[in-house]
């Protein structure tokens, strides 16, 4: 009896250490930076949402007295676009480009979608849902709105339902990815709930293109490059690997860390696509650099260091699960934040001609860090701004802005309201049965009108501007030095040299 008592008490213990251990759970891990609802967020925080558009020069924040643009042109001022505050409980706002169209939902319609023109103060139309909103993806040629087993595919010049893909597995966070490059204009949304399926959908030609096995997990976060190219997965793991777009190769993979009870928020790549971004609920950012694979070592640098240097292969004496972690890269830079525990979003940046870190987070503030792109390493804080009022939020454990300035940075410029009337009729018709209902001001080509094609037909000119098995490091340092001196004096018993008394190993 008092055994098992004894064995109780110590499971209770191991509970509280791992609830310890994943940080500060309640609130603020509500906060998801699209969508709020999604993951039934507390009725007493004012943040609901934080967004950056589909390029990164703007941020849309929602919040319980509506939702507010900024402009990212400047480091050192967050300019204020617009401010909405006649709907309140904004859960979800997608800008389009750096357009004056806009994508709002609210908690007391979470079933109802409306697409404005913010900058005349119009409701081009609205629709109504079966049920509740999930996530809303924007680029120049199509409207995605997620359900929990749907999506509608949208075309964006009329909103006419073109496509749904119902009874699609349980996705109740809303997880899905729209390449915003119209030529790739892919989606993609995972394939089941149990383990890391993605399917890609063309939502031009309206068909299922492949299924990716990504991960032996389910996944977590995903994101496209700005080509359309590339895809970003990370797994529950934090196992976090690139796919080339649409045949679903594998190109890298990286490990967030071995930290346990690790979450990835959000993916991002740069306008590039040399650098991925990951953002979790520790305090740490990652960046990691997508350089081109490292060619294998020819045979030809043969004798003892060539067989001492394949000795050391993990692959030669490792299985392959407990191999694939050595050849896992690393970050090539990181960020810690201030605060562990909440919910953030991240991206990849280009202001004042530089690449800088965006991470926008839970407790009302944009943070904006500098990236070595040669070197590296700690990113360092030129300035955080905060993003709702000080009556509408907590205040901030660090001095506000304290931040050095960047001299780099130039002054926001003020985005161009040209209006461009011409529009192209659309003749396209949907064989899909459409929402449960549509309701709107006018004619929505005619409210479209502010927008006409730049890339090319149907495309919108804007009218402004194993997964890691869990192994013990110990143990792993122990197969990595061991076995391969072992292999090396077997084959070599005369060969003389020395081995250094502390070893030091790059974490993984």
């Amino acid at each position: 009896m008092s055994l098992a008592l004894g064995l109780l008490l110590l499971i209770i213990f191991r509970l509280q250490l791992v609830h310890n251990y994943c940080g500060k759970l309640g609130r603020n891990v509500s906060f998801l930076p699209m969508n709020l609802a999604a993951y039934g967020g507390d009725p007493t925080g004012n943040l609901l949402c934080v967004n950056f558009n589909q390029d990164c020069s703007s941020l849309a924040v929602g919040s319980k007295s509506g939702y507010k643009l900024f402009s990212l042109n400047s480091v050192e001022k967050l300019e204020e676009i617009y401010e909405y505050g006649e709907t309140e409980d904004i859960c979800i706002v997608e800008r389009l480009f750096s357009s004056s169209l806009v994508a709002i939902v609210s908690l007391s319609a979470p079933r109802k979608l409306k697409v404005c023109h913010f900058k005349k103060g119009t409701e081009i139309c609205n629709y109504s849902y079966p049920n509740t909103i999930l996530a809303v993806r924007l680029n120049r040629v199509r409207l995605l709105v997620v359900l929990e087993e749907s999506l509608y595919i949208h075309n964006i010049r009329d909103m006419k339902v073109l496509h749904t893909i119902r009874d699609t597995p349980p996705n109740p966070s809303g997880l899905c990815a729209l390449s915003v490059n119209s030529d790739n204009c892919y989606l993609a949304y995972p394939g089941s709930n149990q383990i890391g399926e993605v399917q890609i959908f063309d939502c031009v030609n309206l068909r299922a293109v492949t299924m990716i096995p990504a991960h032996d997990s389910p996944v977590a976060a995903m994101a496209f490059n700005s080509a359309g190219t590339k895809l970003s997965t990370a797994s529950e793991k934090a196992i976090i690997r690139v796919f080339s777009i649409p045949d679903g190769v594998k190109l890298y993979e990286f490990r967030r860390g071995v930290k346990r009870c690790v979450t990835i928020n959000s993916l991002a790549f740069s306008h590039d696509s040399l650098f991925l971004c990951a953002s979790s609920n520790t305090e740490t950012v990652h960046i990691f650099k997508l350089e081109a694979p490292k060619k294998e070592p020819t045979d030809e640098a043969g004798g003892l260091m060539g067989y001492f240097g394949k000795a050391l292969s993990p692959s030669s004496y490792l299985p392959v699960h407990m191999a694939e972690v050595f050849n896992q890269e690393r970050a090539f830079a990181s960020v810690r934040l201030p605060q562990a525990g909440l919910r953030n979003v991240c991206a990849i940046a280009m202001i004042g001609k530089l690449p800088r870190l965006l991470v926008s987070s839970a407790d009302g503030y944009l943070y904006i860090y500098n990236i070595d792109p040669e070197e590296g390493g700690d990113c360092t804080l030129l300035k955080q701004h905060r993003l709702i009022g000080q009556g509408e939020g907590p205040d901030k454990p660090l001095e506000e802005e304290s931040a050095p300035s960047d001299p780099s940075s130039s002054p926001s410029n003020k985005e161009d309201d040209s209006q461009d009337t011409r529009a192209r009729a659309s003749s396209q018709t949907s064989q899909n049965s459409p929402p449960l209902g549509r309701e709107g001001t006018g004619d929505f080509s005619q409210a479209a009108s502010a927008f006409t094609d730049q890339q090319g037909i149907g495309n919108l000119r804007l009218d402004d501007e194993t997964e890691c098995v869990v192994i013990s490091m110990s143990l792993m340092k122990c197969f990595s030095i061991l076995l391969p001196l072992n292999k090396f004096y077997e084959c070599n018993a005369t060969a003389k040299f020395s081995i250094p008394q502390k070893r030091t190993q790059r974490p993984l």
